[in-house]
């Protein structure tokens, strides 16, 4: 049975759906020795050897969900050119595993890793709209009103951020710092961190303390766990 190429790709946990397609633009893929630059190319997985970056892809037999606590100064691509630490480096398993989404290198938190490409596709798409929920410190005493901006959406770029859930966990006048919580289902570039600069706030420190509804309380920074059932198929229930 044929299918897409950019989609067997990310079945084998080679990126997401999306960078699978750059990958291909840029020359990277090849199906029986030959390099293949069109994204409508269709493959037979039974018949075709397809490589990436001189290996065999396959796709693996075993799915793995992996729930990270990510720390502050690892990147979260899966390459990376300029020798930073990566995530990849705290997870070691043998099956091959990306990202599911990004946090910036100085973010922490949750991040969940995997090798199912098709779980990618679907817990990264817009219409899913899975909350993320994230500890912020910030400069400065917030107050209601700037919460209140907050939750019904700030200008960031040239966008209107869509309506948020925050809330003020603690203030302190004498450090001038202010933490609150702030939930939020898009998943726009350093989006909390332009959504605080909107209001003239700098964070100080950012922490991604749940993906949906699955959290890393229970995870010390740089630990991981695997999924349970029941925590991934929550994540990719149709909304």
């Amino acid at each position: 049975m044929e299918e897409r190429l950019q989609k067997y790709l990310a079945e084998c946990g080679v990126a997401s759906r999306r960078k699978c397609e750059e990958y291909i633009l840029q020359g990277k893929v090849k199906v029986n020795n030959k390099i293949i630059t069109e994204l409508g190319t269709k493959i037979n997985p039974e018949k075709d050897k397809v490589t990436f970056e001189r290996k065999e892809v396959k796709k693996e037999n075993k799915k793995v969900y992996i729930l990270l606590n990510k720390p502050i100064g690892y990147v979260t691509t899966a390459e990376e050119q300029f020798g930073r630490d990566k995530v990849l480096d705290l997870v070691k398993v043998k099956e091959r595993i990306v990202p599911v989404g990004r946090l910036d290198m100085y973010t922490s938190g949750a991040l969940i890793l995997t090798n199912d490409g098709e779980f990618v596709y679907k817990v990264t798409h817009p219409k899913h709209e899975i909350t993320k929920t994230y500890t912020v410190t910030i400069h400065g005493i917030i107050t209601k009103q700037e919460v209140e901006q907050l939750s019904n959406g700030v200008k960031i770029d040239d966008y209107i951020t869509k309506p948020a859930k925050v809330k003020i966990l603690k203030t302190d006048e004498e450090k001038n710092i202010s933490r609150i919580e702030i939930t939020i289902h898009e998943g726009k570039n350093r989006q909390v961190r332009k959504m605080c600069e909107a209001i003239s706030k700098k964070v100080i420190a950012l922490h991604r303390s749940k993906i949906g509804n699955i959290g890393v309380k229970d995870l010390k920074l740089g630990q991981w766990r695997y999924l349970k059932e029941n925590e991934v198929k929550q994540l990719i229930v149709e909304k």
